[in-house]
C-alpha cells in the first residue's frame, strides 16, 4: 500500500517544546512577549519551560526511537540562532544545540525534516515592523541561507515557513496569535504576500547556492482544511466553496504550483469588497513585482497539514460594513453533525476529509508529490492515556492515505503525526494534549509516556516497514 521510501513521521515546534527562553544568549521571540502579557493565553501559560527539550532532548530522542520512526519533523528557533534575527550575530550555542539535535537522528537512522519558521519571528524583528515589513524576505533569505550552509549537508527536507495563513490571520487580523494585531482586512493580506516573498527568495537561494551539492528539497507548509457545499446541489455555495478553498488553500498554493499569483476568484472578491466598502488605496491584495524572484514554482514538493472538514453555506454579513478578510470571503462554514469533535471546538475527525483534499490537491497543482507534515486529534479535560479514540483515528486516517495513494493516484510521499509530545497549544497553553507521548508538566522531570495511540501508531509503522523492507 505504501511505497518503499514512504516517510513515517511525527513533528513538533521549537516553541511549543524546547523552553530555554533565556538560556545561552537565545534572543527573545514574538512568543515569548505575548504570552508576558496577561490575557492572551489559556491560565497565562507560557512557553518558557514547555515540554524543557532544550535540556531533555536525549529523553525526545528516545520517544522517537521507540515509535520506529523514519523521519522527525523539527523547527528552529530563529532567535536561538540569531538572537536579533539577522546574521550579524550568531549564538554559538544554539548552533551546538540543533547540530546535537540533527546528529542524534541521523544517528538512530532517523531523517530529519527542518522547518525555518514556526510562528517565532525574533522580536527584534517584530520591533521592525515583522512580517508586515517588505524587508523582512530579505532578511528571512539571509536567515535561510545561514542555516542551509549550517546544517543542509546532514538536512535533506526543509520547509520554509509553516502554515503561513495562520500566521498572517491569527496574528495580524484575529490578534489571538503573536505578535496579537488586530488589522483586520488589510495587515493579513500583506503579511501572506511578505512571506510567500520570503519563502521564494530563500528557495531560489537553496536552488542556486545549496542544492547542486547538498541535493535537498524546499517547500512551505500549508494548511488547509477539506471544504465542500451543505446541499452539493446548489450553485452558490459551489461557488462559495470554490471562493473558501481559494482563501486558504489557493492563496499560497496557486501562486506556487499554478500560476505565480494569487487566485482570480480571491482577488476579485477582495476588490469587490473594497469597492462595496469606498475603499480606494491601493488594492489590499498586493501583487508580485517581476523584479523579485518569481514565487511560481518554488516548491520541489506539496506539504499539507490537515486536521479538519467543513461544508460551506451562505454568510449572513459577517463583518458589517467593516473591512475585514471573513467579509471578503461572503461564506459561512459549518460542521456536519454527524461528525464527531475531538477536544477542541474547531476539530470535527473527518479522515476522509483528508483522502478528497488530496485528490483535489492532485488535480489542481498538476500531480505534486505530497507529505502530509501534520495531522493530529487533540484530548482535553481528564487525561486519558489509553486513548483509544486517537488510536482508531490514527488507523482510519492512515487507512484513507492509503486510499488515496492506491485507488486515486496520489503520489503521497510521507506522514507526519502531530505531535511527538503533548506540549505548548499556542493560545490554548497546556490545556490541549495532541501527543503521542503524555508530557507531565505537574513533574519537575517533564516525563514523558507514551499514549495508547502512540503504540498504536509504531504497529501501524512497523507494519508497513516492514512490508518495505521485504
Amino acid at each position: 500500500m505504501f511505497p518503499r521510501d514512504f516517510a513515517w513521521g511525527a513533528g513538533t515546534a521549537a516553541y511549543q517544546i524546547e523552553g530555554g527562553w533565556q538560556a545561552d544568549g537565545k534572543g527573545a521571540s514574538i512568543w515569548d512577549t505575548f504570552c508576558h502579557q496577561k490575557g492572551r493565553v489559556y491560565g497565562d501559560q507560557d512557553g518558557d519551560v514547555a515540554c524543557n527539550s532544550y535540556e531533555l532532548w536525549d529523553k525526545d530522542l528516545e520517544c522517537i526511537q521507540q515509535l520506529g520512526l523514519t523521519h522527525y519533523r523539527l523547527s528552529l528557533s530563529w532567535a536561538r540562532l540569531l538572537p536579533d534575527g539577522t546574521t550579524r550575530h550568531v549564538n554559538q550555542k544554539g548552533v551546538e544545540y540543533y547540530n546535537k539535535v540533527i546528529d542524534g537522528l541521523l544517528a538512530s537512522n532517523v531523517s530529519p525534516m527542518v522547518t525555518l519558521y514556526h510562528f517565532d519571528l525574533p522580536q527584534a524583528l517584530q520591533d521592525k515592523g515583522g512580517w508586515k515589513s517588505p524587508s523582512i524576505a530579505s532578511i528571512f533569505d539571509s536567515y535561510a541561507q545561514f542555516c542551509f550552509q549550517t546544517f543542509g549537508d546532514r538536512v535533506k527536507l526543509w520547509i520554509t515557513i509553516n502554515e503561513p495563513y495562520v500566521c498572517a490571520k491569527l496574528g495580524h487580523e484575529d490578534g489571538i496569535h503573536a505578535p496579537g494585531l488586530k488589522e483586520p482586512g488589510i495587515a493579513v493580506y500583506l503579511v501572506g504576500h511578505n512571506m510567500l516573498r520570503a519563502h521564494a527568495m530563500a528557495w531560489h537561494s537553496y536552488d542556486s547556492l545549496y542544492r547542486p551539492k547538498q541535493r535537498g528539497a524546499v517547500s512551505l507548509a500549508i494548511n488547509s482544511d477539506w471544504l465542500e457545499p451543505l446541499h452539493p446541489g446548489c450553485a452558490e455555495e459551489i461557488t462559495a466553496t470554490e471562493r473558501c478553498l481559494a482563501f486558504t488553500l489557493g492563496w499560497f498554493a496557486w501562486p506556487v504550483f499554478v500560476t505565480g499569483d494569487y487566485p482570480e476568484n480571491m482577488r476579485s472578491a477582495i476588490d469587490a469588497r473594497s469597492e462595496t466598502l469606498g475603499y480606494i488605496d491601493a488594492p489590499r491584495l498586493p501583487t508580485f513585482s517581476k523584479e523579485e524572484p518569481a514565487v511560481l514554482g518554488t516548491a520541489d514538493f506539496f506539504a499539507l497539514n490537515y486536521y479538519t472538514s467543513r461544508k460551506v453555506t451562505r454568510q449572513v454579513d459577517a463583518c458589517g460594513q467593516v473591512l475585514c478578510m471573513k467579509s471578503d470571503r461572503n461564506a459561512a462554514e459549518v460542521l456536519d453533525p454527524s461528525w464527531p469533535v475531538c477536544g477542541v471546538s474547531w476539530l470535527a475527525v473527518v479522515p476522509s476529509g483528508l483522502r478528497k483534499l488530496l485528490k483535489y490537491i492532485k488535480d489542481t497543482f498538476n500531480n505534486p508529490a505530497i507529505y502530509i507534515t501534520e495531522n493530529g486529534f487533540s484530548q482535553v479535560g481528564e487525561l486519558q492515556i489509553e486513548d483509544v479514540q486517537r488510536a482508531a483515528f490514527y488507523e482510519e486516517t492512515i487507512s484513507e492515505v492509503g486510499k488515496a495513494l492506491e485507488e486515486d493516484g496520489v503520489n503521497v510521499r510521507g506522514f507526519f503525526a502531530w505531535s511527538l509530545l503533548d506540549n505548548f497549544e499556542w493560545a490554548d497553553g497546556y490545556s490541549v494534549r495532541f501527543g503521542l507521548f503524555h508530557v507531565d508538566f505537574e513533574d519537575a522531570k517533564l516525563s514523558r509516556a507514551m499514549y495508547r495511540s502512540g503504540l498504536e501508531y509504531a504497529r501501524i509503522v512497523s507494519k508497513y516497514k516492514h512490508v518495505q523492507s521485504r
